[in-house]
């Protein structure tokens, strides 16, 4: 964890950056929002559920919990309540790691597939009517360029992608 920045060390933002920011989290905001109103409607799935299915569903075997955690970027212990539910729904299933008494696998069920190739669809027209489709061809590759910039910043040095744990934004994932 970091030390606190005092206050007379603050670089304060100024009106344009503050107004920036400020977009950024409405346009997130709305973004999420369509996308979870869209799943409610044509499906049984949660954002998460679907962000966990994506994943294990296009995996050619099962993934440990903390390689799927490191993918979504989640904290350990909130993909374990997660999976949990999802096992109870039978969307997903966990078993133990053979070699390491402490690891866990997970994987999508039949269920699960059935689940996410029902919503997928759906979820894909979302995502280009509220998002890619507004932007041209240049701007999604601009886009994904100023994107990598401000992922560098989260850890490592800038542009060197040693914190991407993800693809890189605009390589097609599938869903």
């Amino acid at each position: 964890m970091s030390e606190p920045v005092r206050t007379e060390h603050v670089r304060w933002l100024t009106d344009e950056e503050k107004a920036l920011w400020r977009d950024y989290l409405a346009i997130q905001g709305r973004l999420h929002l369509a996308i979870q109103r869209d799943l409610k409607a044509s499906t049984s799935l949660t954002e998460p559920e679907f962000e966990v299915l994506v994943y294990l569903s296009e995996a050619d075997r099962p993934l440990r919990m903390t390689a799927l955690a490191d993918v979504l970027q989640w904290e350990r212990s909130r993909l374990s309540h997660q999976v949990t539910r999802m096992v109870k729904r039978g969307l997903v299933e966990r078993t133990s790691c053979p070699t390491d008494g402490r690891g866990a696998f997970v994987s999508v069920t039949a269920e699960g597939m059935r689940e996410i190739e029902k919503a997928a669809p759906d979820h894909v027209a979302t995502v280009r009517r509220v998002f890619l489709d507004r932007l041209s061809e240049q701007d999604k590759r601009e886009l994904a360029r100023l994107l990598a910039l401000v992922e560098g910043s989260a850890g490592g040095s800038p542009g060197d992608g040693s914190n991407r744990s993800r693809e890189p934004a605009g390589v097609s994932s599938g869903a």
